[in-house]
């Protein structure tokens, strides 16, 4: 056990304490170390407390949820769960609390004046007469008025959190939940805590149900049933469905302790207000459903016949001059881009995916065609530009988000201005993004969509390239030859391996190749932590890689100690010097992180990689791309520690080595494409870290990520209605 372990006590208790000294911040702001003295007669001595104890000041009295530990170094401990700020009501008390620098405008020597003056009343004085505080030397109109307003909204913050932290919400969710409401909080809370909880990110069903039942909200109230239909379409379209049909979404209700027919009747009234779209048996989120509609609509249309290119032959001969020969396959793929409306390029590594795209963009500027290039994410943008020797952007820049309207600025009244659109790592679109992207295509434009089919399926709802392909309604050219040069690659090899089911062979012992691929057994899920350190260590010597900068190690799930929670927490400690081990959790210097969801304003989106520079000032500064970016203390929920990182969420990305692990624990999620996804992130070396048994049944699992989509049938209505 590490001497910074703590034994923590079984029995969360309640203290309440005055601030006496600030011990130490943290840089972010999210934990605190002050010492409290008691104000109970159970204790008499100062305790130290620590957590997220927000912007306490010296004097300020505090109700503490949390329980006592023993720390090996420091002793004895209160560690706070939660808290809630106490006004005072004895004349001691609110000198304190005002002499405290918690409210501007008032010293010690002023709140002894006022105290002196108003006694106990003063607080009620200053809340609801603030007039009088004239009577008071030095005070005059307007410095009363803000003392006023000062006291009463810290008044209000102690209300709500007493509220909020009364109903079990931590320090973090309180504060969410006053960021989104402000002062409407507590009665938005106990009008519907379900609505709360599909506004509100971390706060699901069941903490809405404790929720409910602490304000009174009964269990067959037809608010809970509502919230339960909601809350299950969300988690649908986060497992990749579209829509729910009612005989499932009758069931998963039940489960939750919603009868059937209450069930039925929540998605009735739903949708008589517009919060959930029928069509049939089936039950969309209105989003979703529109955007389907809509993106069948608008691809049919691309999909439709064109001319055939008068100077296809020349454009092909000036494409492929000096270049790399082609293969039959390719130069149809290049061939059918000058035709087509709407073309998908699929393919497994070393089939010349990047070889095609380059050629069949020069075939298109051979043409004066105007081409633009882009991808889901930065880092398969920079690739897809590497590659071409062309501008690309992610798909986000390409639509020029607008934060002053909260809208793309490129759509349907502002098309982009291209005569073709090529899309990489298409695989990656879930149906919401492809309908913005869909929307600013032009019919007269041209959609190739490029990516490997066999991956995993994006994160979101909807597999649109999937569908493109299942509708049949464009031109599929899928590559399938594995080029020499490419079959010298053990990783190249061992992905193919992986698509026929097999378990993939390491690279020969003493050979070096170009794609190392190698497989350390570690059945024991505490120690496989420590084994991924060492080979960090050990790769950084032999190949030469920065295992902050070019190493990622992918899990296949977060949670536990070998998800991707578990390993950031240990590869921070082994890789980051700056980490302080008693604040494990906060960012440091040095931390890599990734961005978790897409924030518009600053240009960064869901995926999207960065260093943490340095911490000041409340401020956490993250270097992403070379542009350092400003995250708040409330930002810092949308950050998360990337040392490691589930499969999904690295799509698309590519990194000069990979560590994969697998365990029998993660067999729910153990799939032939999860571990193929994961081995093709990798461009020189890929090991895998785990049991045998993980891997095998990785390998041997051909289950597809079916989900709930009508856009394949939608396409092929869509098509057939307009002759295509």
């Amino acid at each position: 056990m590490r001497a910074t372990s703590e034994l923590p006590a079984l029995r969360e208790e309640v203290v309440d304490g005055v601030v006496e000294e600030v011990m130490y911040r943290s840089k972010d702001g999210r934990f605190t170390v002050a010492v409290f003295s008691p104000q109970s007669r159970a204790r008499e001595q100062p305790f130290v407390a620590v957590g997220d104890l927000g912007e306490l000041a010296l004097g300020e009295t505090l109700r503490l949820h949390g329980r006592w530990s023993k720390h090996a170094v420091h002793g004895e401990r209160f560690r706070v769960s939660s808290f809630t700020p106490i006004v005072p009501t004895t004349k001691a008390g609110i000198v304190r609390y005002l002499g405290s620098g918690l409210i501007d405008g008032i010293g010690k020597r002023l709140a002894e004046r006022l105290v002196a003056r108003f006694g106990d009343e003063t607080l009620d004085v200053i809340a609801t007469q603030s007039g009088r505080l004239r009577e008071v030397e030095g005070i005059g109109k307007r410095r009363a008025t803000a003392i006023s307003e000062a006291v009463r909204s810290r008044r209000d913050e102690a209300e709500q959190l007493s509220f909020l932290h009364g109903l079990g919400l931590g320090p973090a969710l309180a504060r969410k939940i006053r960021e989104r409401y402000r002062d409407a909080a507590t009665r938005v809370l106990r009008d519907d805590p379900y609505l709360v909880a599909e506004e509100v990110a971390g706060i699901g069903f069941r903490t809405a149900d404790r929720i409910g039942e602490a304000v009174g909200i009964s269990r067959d109230d037809p608010r809970r049933a509502a919230g339960a239909v909601l809350h299950l379409l969300a988690r649908a379209a986060d497992d990749g469905h579209v829509f729910l049909e009612r005989s499932t979404l009758r069931e998963a209700a039940e489960r939750l302790d919603v009868p059937p027919a209450r069930a039925e009747e929540a998605v009735d009234t739903l949708a008589g207000r517009g919060m959930v779209q029928l069509d049939e048996d089936a039950v969309y989120a209105p989003p979703l459903f529109t955007a389907e509609r809509a993106v069948a609509r608008r691809l049919a249309a691309l999909a439709r016949p064109r001319t055939p290119e008068r100077h296809a032959d020349r454009a092909m001969a000036l494409a492929t001059r000096g270049a790399e020969a082609l293969s039959e396959e390719q130069r149809a793929a290049v061939r059918c881009s000058l035709d087509e409306g709407l073309l998908v390029l699929t393919g497994g590594p070393g089939t010349g995916k990047t070889t095609t795209v380059r050629t069949l963009v020069r075939a298109q500027l051979a043409l004066e065609r105007r081409v633009l290039l882009c991808a889901p994410t930065g880092r398969a943008a920079k690739r897809l530009a590497e590659a071409t020797g062309a501008e690309a952007k992610t798909i986000h820049r390409l639509l020029e988000w607008n934060p002053m309207t909260g809208r793309f600025m490129r759509d349907e009244g502002a098309p982009l201005d291209a005569d073709v659109i090529l899309v990489d790592e298409a695989s990656m679109l879930n149906l919401q993004l492809a309908a913005s992207l869909t929307a600013a295509i032009a019919p007269s434009s041209r959609l190739v969509l490029v990516g490997d089919v066999d991956q995993l399926p994006p994160v979101g709802a909807g597999q649109v390239l999937r569908e493109v392909i299942a509708s049949e309604i464009g031109r599929t050219v899928r590559l399938t030859e594995v080029f020499r040069q490419a079959q010298k690659s053990a990783i190249v090899r061992g992905a193919h391996a992986v698509l026929r089911g097999e378990v993939p062979e390491p690279s020969p012992p003493g050979e070096p190749g170009e794609g190392d691929l190698f497989i350390i057994k570690a059945p024991d899920a505490q120690r496989i932590g420590d084994v991924v350190v060492q080979l960090l260590e050990r790769m950084a010597v032999r190949y030469g890689v920065d295992p902050r900068r070019d190493v990622m190690v992918l899990a296949p799930t977060r949670r536990g100690v070998v998800g991707a929670e578990g390993l950031n927490e240990r590869l921070q400690r082994a890789l980051n010097a700056e980490v302080d081990p008693s604040r494990l959790g906060s960012l440091f210097p040095g931390d890599k992180v990734m961005q978790l969801s897409n924030d518009y304003e600053r240009d960064v989106y869901n995926g999207d990689l960065g260093l943490v520079t340095r911490v000041e000032g409340g401020m956490t500064f993250i270097d992403v791309d070379g542009r350092e970016l400003q995250y708040r203390v409330t930002d810092l929920d949308a950050l998360t520690l990337a040392y490691a990182s589930t499969i999904h969420k690295v799509q698309g990305s590519e990194f000069p080595a990979v560590v994969v692990v697998l365990h029998p624990s993660h067999h729910l999620l153990l799939s032939r494409a999860l571990l193929y996804t994961a081995l093709t992130r990798a461009k020189r070396l890929a090991v895998i870290v785990g049991d045998p048994r993980a891997i095998a049944r990785a390998a041997r699992n051909a289950d597809a990520y079916e989900s709930n989509s009508r856009l394949a049938r939608r396409l092929r209505q869509a098509s057939s209605e307009s002759g295509t």
